[in-house]
């Protein structure tokens, strides 16, 4: 229930900050046709429903969004729903993998570092998480590119799998995993030096408290104390964490997609800022909005199976 009100209002303020960018979408295919006159484009306007006041828009806007209507593409020339379907599996797959990919391994290294702190081996992990940290996507996407295509040809450039190829089965998964590579790693890297550094820095807080000190003066092995005493409190704060990148990873995807031609819904939000097809967009961001609070409510779930002490209410 608390939902609602936030989800009306990410809805108004969408609508609203789309209204102050410049043109709209008769202003983009009168530029793109060269030439309209004037009385063309009041017409399309009039057609398109944006001859109306800003506030009588949102008011059918608002109408739609509560029947699931998110509009229609005067772009595309097919309702804004359909075209986000077609999308959503592509960039489902590059940001469960990404996402996978930064708090596993993330967690991971951040768990290697708190075991020998101030040793090489901290050094080393703590200073390739401070690399990926302060690398931006895009250059970090372009290297990729360089080397690993370009250069070496292990990996192909852009899209989501082999044009004309027409693989079936296996070999589809082959490919698209093949495709899938360069994109995940590039989205991943960031994220993954967050979950590093909060990890280790976590589980060196954790296990500094009383209860461990118990555990290792009743004798237990240190593989138990760390897996069984340390790491399960230590993580709440990264399982926090992933629940906020997530709004994040959705807004580096966009970077990502157009980056490397991944026929996703970042790619889509990218054209359709450029078309002015708002519409489009805030049916984009709408469905952005709505997984970020689904993906907080699973993570206030989870919280109470990693700590019995919190209530889910």
């Amino acid at each position: 229930m608390q939902a609602v009100p936030v989800v009306i209002g990410i809805v108004v303020l969408n609508f609203l900050l789309l209204q102050l960018a410049p043109g709209d979408v008769v202003d983009v295919l009168a530029g793109e046709a060269g030439y309209a006159t004037p009385e063309y484009m009041a017409t399309l306007r009039a057609k398109f429903g944006l001859d109306k006041p800003w506030h009588v828009q949102l008011v059918f806007y608002l109408k739609n969004i509560l029947t699931f209507d998110l509009g229609y593409s005067f772009r595309h020339g097919m309702p804004v729903a359909e075209l986000i379907l077609a999308r959503l599996a592509p960039t489902a797959l590059l940001m469960g993998t990404a996402f996978v990919l930064s708090v596993v391994v993330g967690t991971t290294l951040g768990v290697m570092a708190s075991r020998f702190p101030n040793s090489w081996r901290d050094s080393a992990i703590t200073g390739f998480a401070l690399l990926c940290y302060a690398s931006p996507l895009f250059w970090v996407g372009l290297m990729f590119i360089i080397v690993f295509s370009l250069k070496l040809d292990l990996l192909p450039i852009s899209g989501m799998e082999t044009i004309a190829a027409f693989h079936t089965g296996f070999d589809l998964v082959i490919d698209v995993a093949h495709h899938l590579i360069l994109p995940a790693v590039t989205l991943s890297l960031f994220y993954l030096a967050v979950y590093t550094r909060m990890a280790r820095a976590s589980m060196l807080e954790v296990a500094r408290l009383d209860y461990v000190t118990m555990a290792r003066a009743k004798g237990l092995k240190e593989r138990q104390v760390v897996y069984k005493h340390i790491l399960k409190n230590a993580l709440l704060p990264v399982v926090t964490m992933a629940g906020v990148q997530m709004a994040g990873m959705l807004g580096g995807s966009v970077i990502v997609e157009s980056l490397y031609g991944w026929p996703g819904l970042g790619l889509l939000a990218f054209n359709a800022f450029f078309a002015r097809d708002l519409n489009l967009l805030l049916g984009i961001f709408f469905l952005s909005s709505m997984l970020v609070l689904v993906v907080n409510l699973m993570i206030d779930m989870i919280y109470s199976l990693l700590d019995p002490r919190i209530e889910a209410r």
